[in-house]
C-alpha cells in the first residue's frame, strides 16, 4: 500500500510569498519551449533542459527519438524532461548512487528548481521513493501544483530565486552545493582531485646544455682503458677451480 505524501512546510514566512526585487545578472533565466522562432531556439532549449537534469550530457547520453519528439509537437517540455529523469543515465548516475534521501534532494532541485526546505521534505518524498519507486516519485513532482505554476508544460525547470536581498552574490547552484556522488562513492573514485589546467613551465636552452665534470662525460675514456677492453677474454669466475688451488697440507707434518 503506498503512503499518501507526508505534509511538510517552508522553514519561513520568506518561502512563501515571491521574491521582490529589481532585474539583474543573478535573475534565472526562464526557456520555453512556446517562444521558440528556429531550430537553433529548439536546439538551446534540449540544451538547457540536459544541463538541468544531468549538468553535461554526453553524445552517449542523448536521446535523439526524445529530441525529434520535441521539435515536431508530439510530446511537451515537460514529458521531456520526464523521460529524461526516468532515463538509464539518471538512474546509473544519480539513482544508484545515493540513498533514497539524498534522490529526493535531486529531484527536488532539479525539477522543483529550489533546495528542500527541511528535513522533513526529504523525508517525505523518500517514503514515495520507498513506496512508489523512482517513476512514482518523478509523477509526483511533475504533477503538482507548484511545477505546473511555476514551469508549466512548456518551460524547462531553472534555479529559482537565487538573488537574496541580503546578499551580494545569489545562492550556489545546485550541480555545486549538491555533486552526483556522494562522499562514500567520492572517496572510492578518489574525488577531489587536483588537475592543473595551466601553462607548463619551459625550462632555458642553456639548463639543457652539458656543463663540465658531468660523469657521463667520461664515459668513452673509461670504457677505452685496457682492463676494460680486455675483460671479454677473461675466463668466468664460475669456470675456476677453487679447491685445486688452495695449498695441500698433512696432518701433523
Amino acid at each position: 500500500m503506498a503512503l499518501p505524501l507526508l505534509k511538510y512546510a517552508p522553514t519561513t514566512q520568506n518561502s512563501r510569498v515571491k521574491a521582490f526585487r529589481v532585474g539583474s545578472d543573478e535573475d534565472p533565466k526562464a526557456v520555453a519551449l512556446d517562444k521558440v522562432l528556429s531550430r537553433d531556439d529548439q536546439n538551446f532549449v534540449i540544451e538547457s533542459a540536459y544541463r538541468q537534469l544531468f549538468f553535461h550530457a554526453f553524445k552517449v547520453d542523448r536521446d535523439h527519438t526524445l529530441e525529434c519528439q520535441l521539435r515536431d509537437g508530439q510530446i511537451t517540455v515537460r514529458d521531456f524532461i520526464r523521460s529524461l529523469a526516468l532515463s538509464d543515465t539518471f538512474v546509473r548516475s544519480f539513482y544508484n548512487l545515493n540513498n533514497n534521501y539524498r534522490l529526493s534532494r535531486h529531484l527536488v532541485e532539479k525539477l522543483l528548481g529550489r533546495p528542500v526546505y527541511s528535513q522533513a521534505e526529504e523525508i517525505a518524498w523518500s517514503a514515495v521513493i520507498m513506496t512508489k519507486g523512482l517513476k512514482g516519485a518523478v509523477d509526483a513532482i511533475l504533477d503538482s501544483d507548484e511545477y505546473l505554476e511555476n514551469f508549466g508544460y512548456d518551460t524547462v525547470p531553472y534555479h529559482r530565486n537565487r538573488v537574496v536581498g541580503s546578499r551580494a552574490l545569489g545562492e550556489t547552484p545546485f550541480n555545486i552545493t549538491t555533486p552526483r556522488y556522494d562522499a562514500y562513492y567520492r572517496g572510492i573514485f578518489g574525488f577531489p582531485q587536483i588537475v592543473y589546467t595551466g601553462a607548463g613551465k619551459a625550462f632555458p636552452v642553456r639548463a639543457t646544455q652539458r656543463r663540465g665534470g658531468n660523469p657521463e662525460d667520461y664515459l668513452p675514456w673509461v670504457r677505452s682503458l685496457p682492463a676494460l677492453r680486455n675483460a671479454g677474454n677473461a675466463a668466468s669466475s664460475a669456470s675456476i677451480d677453487y679447491l685445486s688451488k688452495v695449498p695441500y697440507r698433512s696432518i701433523g707434518r
